[in-house]
């Protein structure tokens, strides 16, 4: 499931490094919930139709975005929240919401993503390394994340646990791109992804996003 917001115009500019207040806004409309400490089960895409400004963002129509989860209790207990409480920040509240079914897919689809696909992996001395789309680790690990959801969300039969991910390696526009949260820089990418597995298992990804930090504003799919 997905919902559609649209927001009311800023009344400031926004730092570019607002990934964290966005997630903010997420959590104070689900409310007190086991799932800020578990692995997420749902996706966000970055703010729409901002205008630089001064070195900030400036949102004068306002801002479109939305939020995707795989489970409906969550979803129903954020549209509460957000009905309850719509304001945002930089003077941007909730003004419109629509809901948008999670789409029949096929067995195999190659998706655009709505923002950078985080992965990492573990190094021998205990640090972890940013993984980007052309390593060739990338499709390894990008599956490794989300047969792990998937088993998560109880979809735990050989066939959706045979589900891959990888990076569109012919998408001759990849780019890499640095997102700060909290002062902490983190390196992704940007490129599209093709999953492959049930249909069940195609719609789940469109759900919860690919790779990791997608509670956090990565790896969210169009």
């Amino acid at each position: 499931m997905r919902f559609y917001l649209k927001t009311t115009p800023s009344t400031e500019g926004i730092a570019f490094d607002h990934l964290h207040q966005l997630t903010g806004c997420i959590h104070k409309w689900i409310g007190r919930n086991h799932i800020h400490d578990d692995v997420s089960l749902y996706s966000f895409g970055w703010l729409q139709d901002g205008k630089v400004k001064d070195n900030r963002l400036h949102f004068p129509s306002g801002a479109r975005w939305f939020i995707s989860g795989y489970d409906i209790g969550m979803m129903t207990n954020l549209l509460k929240g957000i009905n309850q409480d719509p304001e945002m920040f930089a003077g941007m509240r909730v003004d419109e919401v629509r809901m948008r079914p999670t789409p029949e897919y096929p067995s195999e689809m190659r998706f655009p993503v709505a923002g950078p696909v985080f992965i990492r992996k573990n190094k021998d001395d205990g640090s972890r390394k940013h993984v980007l789309y052309d390593d060739a680790e990338a499709s390894r690990l990008l599956t490794r994340t989300l047969q792990r959801k998937l088993s998560l969300a109880g979809l735990t039969t050989d066939d959706h646990l045979q589900t891959e991910v990888a990076f569109d390696t012919t998408y001759q526009k990849a780019r890499t791109k640095k997102v700060r949260i909290k002062n902490i820089d983190q390196r992704a990418s940007l490129c599209p992804v093709i999953v492959k597995g049930t249909p069940e298992a195609v719609q789940f990804a469109w759900d919860v996003g690919v790779g990791e930090l997608t509670g956090s504003g990565f790896g969210a799919l169009n």
